[in-house]
């Protein structure tokens, strides 16, 4: 059982540059000020192939609650919805959370919130 939530950090060698290991430090500073153990950083190249497919199944793999990025320039600009219905996905700058959104199973099909 883990004591905090999980978070994987994630990059783009060729979008961070000279900044890559900054950009590191940035993400673990964040991962630990937000509470998460960062389980790992994946570091993807523009040559890398379904770049969000393999981002996805690295989070599922480590059970991980949230995506650390940089900036959504590393994940081309914008945040993927499929990523977004993995785990969280949160930018460092600027610093952003986009949330999972809850699931049918959680919702019943009901929009907005549900009366008491």
């Amino acid at each position: 059982m883990r004591r905090r939530p999980a978070a994987v950090g994630y990059l783009r060698r060729d979008v961070s540059g000279a900044r890559q290991q900054w950009d590191e430090v940035l993400i673990r500073s964040l991962a630990q000020r937000f509470g998460y153990d960062l389980a790992k950083t994946v570091v993807f190249g523009a040559e890398t192939e379904d770049v969000i497919g393999r981002l996805m199944t690295v989070a599922q793999r480590l059970d991980t609650d949230a995506v650390i990025v940089p900036s959504t320039e590393h994940l081309g600009g914008d945040v993927p919805d499929e990523l977004v219905q993995v785990c969280d996905v949160i930018t460092v700058a600027p610093e952003y959370t986009y949330a999972r959104r809850p699931t049918a199973a959680f919702t019943d099909g009901v929009e907005g919130p549900r009366p008491a």
